[in-house]
């Protein structure tokens, strides 16, 4: 499958190119895709951002060579750390040693390994979609800046909900509830895909409170996923799907834009709950 070999060759290039700056847009057309798409699905099939995994791999190779006699310094500068400080910060969160006691012997360090994607075929289980065309429409919400480093953002948004429930921000939210319900929007993403704006969100009825924010959707085709169970786990198998198998399956991409999990009010710890994802596409 075509698919399958673009992101091989994306990681191919990765690989051969540790030592140098990181170029996503680069890596982004071996993969025959947008920077956003790419580092969006990157994601999601691997649970770090390319800049992560380039980060990790970097410290993995760092530990070798500094096991093997090299200078820290030499090694620091080699994998793009301005100085041995910023340096020995990184080795030390991902090794939790200094890089000089990597040296001593019977010293344990960890390995980050090489990524590399395969088809796994499994036919036992249809993914049902539609498409729909929206125009702009207004939101308004509390809005949080999440970080996606070490996968915090499949922590941070959990938490996020719980704040807005305990201060009353989510049940102000509900009284505004429009038709789609209440709205979680994953928008305004870095260029290295490592931190998003998270909107806990209705459609724009009328002036919002002084304490909430307002953002535009843009009008766009979506693909629309319907999630069944209890929340949040139920909606990130969902997410997992859509760039595991029914991207690589249709030949759609995402476009860039604000992504929506649409709420219907609702026990969402049951079951039997039903909400959606919904991704602005394009073929």
């Amino acid at each position: 499958m075509e698919w399958l070999r673009a992101m091989n060759r994306a990681i191919d290039y990765l690989e051969a190119n540790m030592t140098q700056k990181l170029d996503i847009e680069e890596v982004a057309k071996l993969a025959f895709s947008s920077q956003f798409h790419f580092q969006r699905m990157y994601h999601m099939l691997t649970g770090v951002t390319v800049a992560e995994y380039v980060r990790r791999r970097r410290l993995t190779l760092a530990a070798q060579e500094i096991m093997s006699g090299d200078k820290v310094i030499d090694v620091a500068l080699k994998y793009g750390y301005e100085t041995p400080e910023a340096f020995s910060k990184a080795f030390r969160k991902m090794h939790g040693m200094s890089p000089s006691a990597a040296r001593e012997p019977g010293t344990n360090l960890k390995a980050f390994p090489r990524l590399s994607f395969h088809i796994s075929i499994k036919g036992d289980k249809d993914m049902d979609y539609k498409l729909i065309e929206k125009g702009s429409f207004r939101v308004i919400g509390k809005t949080k800046r999440i970080t996606t480093q070490d996968g915090e953002n499949l922590n941070l948004v959990p938490l996020f909900w719980n704040e807005c429930q305990a201060d009353g921000s989510y049940e102000k939210i509900c009284s505004m509830t429009g038709g789609m319900g209440v709205l979680g929007i994953c928008m305004d993403f870095e260029p290295n895909y490592e931190a998003f704006t998270y909107m806990i969100a209705v459609e724009d009825n009328g002036e919002p409170p002084e304490d909430f924010s307002s953002a535009e959707i843009p009008g766009a085709r979506w693909a629309v996923f319907e999630s069944v169970g209890p929340m949040p786990g139920a909606i990130q198998k969902v997410w997992e799907r859509i760039y595991s198998e029914w991207i690589p399956a249709t030949g759609y991409q995402q476009e860039e834009g604000p992504q929506l999990e649409v709420y219907p009010l609702g026990d969402i710890a049951a079951p039997d709950y039903k909400c959606e994802v919904w991704i602005p596409i394009k073929k």
